[in-house]
């Protein structure tokens, strides 16, 4: 993900609320060049951040630009490859390209201190209208399989791990920027149904 996808990241941030992360560790998973992790600290400061992606190019980019911000990012194929536990986790649009999610839960589960929460982000999942067509074309340039997960199947995973479950219509109170249409969002009226709609905001709380 790139700049272009600043205002998704700003609603992020929003719809944390006042949640001080002050003395938090905080982890980006598939963090690509990094861009949410210095948007977070510049908004709302933490301890340290750490972002995971398999890219080691864009690792590399990530580094180069975070300036005096407490960031590391790291090139790895497990969460426990960071060697630390963290106080809250985000993703956004990676999850669904996780072809085990009950992996991915239980990756989670490992790095995530009792009490902490992920939030992971996405429109990309089988129960929005436009998915059959947009997963053939992802499909195109994507270097592993993807999945075709519905809501309940990401759900399921993290439940059964342990997680406790919830979610939010990600963008229902945001403006909505109607730009260029593209193959994927090829009219005005499915930017906004996707982003009102179909784009969900997982919240996976590890208990206490």
């Amino acid at each position: 993900m790139t700049e272009e996808h600043d205002w998704i990241w700003r609603e992020m941030i929003r719809a944390l609320g006042d949640v001080d992360l002050s003395s938090a560790r905080v982890l980006d998973v598939g963090c690509n060049q990094g861009g949410f992790l210095r948007k977070l600290y510049d908004h709302k400061p933490f301890a340290s951040g750490v972002g995971v992606d398999l890219a080691k190019h864009a690792i590399s980019v990530g580094q180069s630009n975070k300036g005096n911000r407490p960031l590391n990012y790291l090139a790895a194929n497990h969460l426990a490859d960071t060697g630390q536990t963290f106080d809250i986790a985000f993703s956004h649009e990676v999850i669904y390209l996780i072809n085990d999610l009950a992996d991915h839960a239980a990756q989670i589960a490992g790095v995530l201190n009792p009490g902490s929460a992920y939030y992971a982000v996405t429109c990309c999942h089988s129960d929005s209208p436009l998915w059959s067509g947009w997963r053939p074309k992802i499909q195109e340039f994507s270097n592993v399989p993807v999945p075709n997960h519905t809501v309940a199947d990401i759900a399921s995973a993290f439940r059964d791990t342990g997680f406790q479950v919830s979610v939010s219509r990600f963008l229902a109170n945001a403006f909505i920027p109607l730009n260029e249409s593209s193959d994927f969002l090829p009219t005005d009226l499915d930017m906004i149904e996707t982003y009102t709609n179909w784009k969900l905001m997982f919240r996976f709380t590890k208990p206490a």
